[in-house]
């Protein structure tokens, strides 16, 4: 599922999209398996219609249970880095999200078990200035080349923030993201005290 172009500003490009690793899909596969030797063993019970009906829809019902809604919910869970920020979202029908601006991104740690890494997949704290703190993002494919690729894009913007960007404009962006609640006061006070400095 393509991220929506109509969510990225002017000058945002999508750098990275993905889903959580595939290990999300093992156990409603697995499930599957189980209902369906439970569908080719129905026609093994007692002749009456009400009992394998009975079985068989319940047999359905498990599947949509354990199954078909774990698995939407994998494909409906995206993750994406764009040159300006780090989305994070998911739900079928509601829908949820986190976003982090890569200018507030202070650091990013990522833990693998020795399972995790031998399948691929890990967890990513994100710790960011302001009120967020940190956000959690499980079973990210490959977390240890994300994390290095989350750091490029992040040194990247800070880049092109401050050699695009007049003082003023500068100054001004601190000033949306401390009102957003991304930057807490201290914050806000000591890159502005620094930015004044370099003026």
């Amino acid at each position: 599922m393509k991220y929506p172009e109509s969510l990225l500003s002017d000058d945002e490009e999508v750098r990275r999209a993905f889903r959580p690793h595939w290990k999300s899909l093992i156990i409603p596969a697995l499930w599957t398996l189980l209902v369906i030797i439970g569908l080719v063993l129905v026609p093994r019970l007692p002749d009456e219609t009400w009992l394998r009906a009975s079985v068989v829809v319940i047999l359905l019902l498990g599947l949509i249970v354990v199954a078909v809604i774990p698995a939407m919910r994998w494909w409906f869970t995206q993750f994406v880095l764009t040159n300006e920020r780090l989305v994070m979202r998911k739900g079928i029908i509601a829908r949820s999200g986190v976003e982090i601006p890569l200018e507030v991104v202070n650091d990013v740690i990522f833990s693998q078990t020795i399972f995790e890494r031998l399948l691929g997949f890990g967890d990513l704290i994100i710790e960011s200035a302001g009120e967020m703190g940190q956000s959690r993002f499980s079973n990210i494919p490959r977390p240890d080349e994300f994390q290095a690729e989350l750091y490029r894009t992040r040194e990247d913007r800070a880049r092109a923030l401050s050699s695009s960007q007049p003082p003023s404009d500068t100054l001004a962006t601190l000033a949306r993201l401390h009102a957003d609640g991304f930057l807490t006061d201290q914050e806000f006070e000591a890159k502005k005290a620094k930015l004044l400095e370099e003026i």
